[in-house]
């Protein structure tokens, strides 16, 4: 059964720092790429950061800088170390990783999200 679960969100001070964490279990033929999206009240989920199975990191401009992805390829898990965070870093913010499949292209899956909050 294949689960993504989240943890580590919650509510700070602008210029505070959180770490979330994700655990991914139920991968048969491993995990290509991990990462991180985010959905704040009113928009699409997009893109945070992303890191392949290379450990190479991918990330959304507003938060290049500020934000570090990093993976254990053998633990399955990723993390997203978020420092100097801005009020409009808050939102929901979604496990994703792209489970490889015996045939075909992989298949993405989704944590349950979890939430950040930053006040002002």
């Amino acid at each position: 059964q294949v689960q993504l679960v989240e943890s580590g969100g919650g509510l700070v001070q602008a210029g505070g720092s959180l770490r979330l964490s994700c655990l991914a279990s139920g991968s048969r033929f491993g995990i290509d790429a991990m990462g991180w999206y985010r959905q704040a009240p009113g928009k699409q989920r997009g893109l945070v950061a992303t890191i392949d199975s290379g450990g190479r990191p991918n990330y959304e401009a507003a938060v290049e800088g500020r934000f570090t992805i990093s993976r254990d390829i053998v633990k399955n898990t990723v993390d997203l170390q978020m420092d100097s965070l801005k009020p409009e870093d808050t939102a929901v913010y979604y496990c994703y990783a792209q489970f490889r499949v015996l045939y075909g292209a992989p298949r993405d899956y989704w944590g349950q999200g979890t939430q950040v909050t930053v006040s002002s």
